[in-house]
């Protein structure tokens, strides 16, 4: 049996993440491969009661494993749940974030399609979060296109089924606390024609609390990641 790590990072989600539980606790029961499958979320040093909340609702959801660590932001917090459900054995990550923004109805035809392909990937044709996000996403794929020479229409998507062998592949050529993982894995599978599908998803306005991520913080990491990406891509072929 086939064991499913779902991995989501969490900051100050206090209003939404009994929610969030609620929504991907049934995923995981439903596939439970020899009772191993697992819900994990990390609580990236939230300010507020995320945490005790986790604590509190794990009691009666033994496949629900909550995690706590420092404050190092969303990429940080889901490379550390990448490298987790690695050191577990998992077969499969899937990887979605606890602002109810996605919609776990969407999660089967991801699975269907594991057979077929190593990664199933989200790509938001339309965003409930705003115009801001699309430009800024447009603006990536576009700086991929011209650094990577790979044409991807959403690079960044929280909702994506991967192999964790194909994970674990290509997860040490990042940095441990890099901004953008989930960008730089879908472009090191497109540049290496890894098997990869995009399937189109929902992508609903933020469900309640406040998002930690503004336009300001969006473009110092983007300034950032323009000199990473010309590093990450004089090292993509030594895999």
């Amino acid at each position: 049996m086939e064991k499913l790590y779902v991995i989501i990072p969490a900051y100050n989600e206090g209003m939404n993440i009994e929610q969030c539980i609620d929504d991907w606790y049934p995923i995981v029961e439903r596939h439970n491969g020899n009772g191993e499958s697992r819900l994990v979320i990390i609580n990236d040093g939230s300010k507020d009661n995320t945490y005790e909340i986790m604590q509190k609702l794990a009691k009666d959801k033994p496949l629900f494993t909550p995690l706590t660590k420092a404050n190092g932001g969303h990429g940080d917090t889901v490379l550390y749940g990448y490298r987790y459900a690695i050191r577990h054995d998992a077969d499969y990550i899937f990887q979605t974030d606890s602002d109810g923004q996605t919609d776990p109805a969407e999660f089967e035809e991801f699975w269907k399609a594991r057979d077929q392909y190593d990664a199933v990937i989200g790509n938001r044709i339309e965003r409930g979060d705003g115009k801001d996000r699309k430009f800024v996403e447009n603006i990536v794929c576009l700086l991929l296109r011209m650094i990577f020479g790979v044409k991807i229409e959403d690079a960044n998507a929280p909702f994506r089924l991967m192999k964790a062998s194909l994970v674990e592949k290509y997860i040490n050529k990042l940095p441990e606390d890099f901004n953008i993982p989930n960008i730089m894995f879908t472009t090191y599978f497109v540049y290496h024609h890894e098997k990869v599908k995009f399937i189109p998803i929902t992508f609903k306005p933020r469900q309640g609390g406040v998002n930690s991520i503004n336009i300001k913080k969006i473009v110092k990491i983007g300034w950032k990641a323009v000199g990473d990406f010309h590093k990450l891509r004089r090292e993509i072929n030594d895999v």
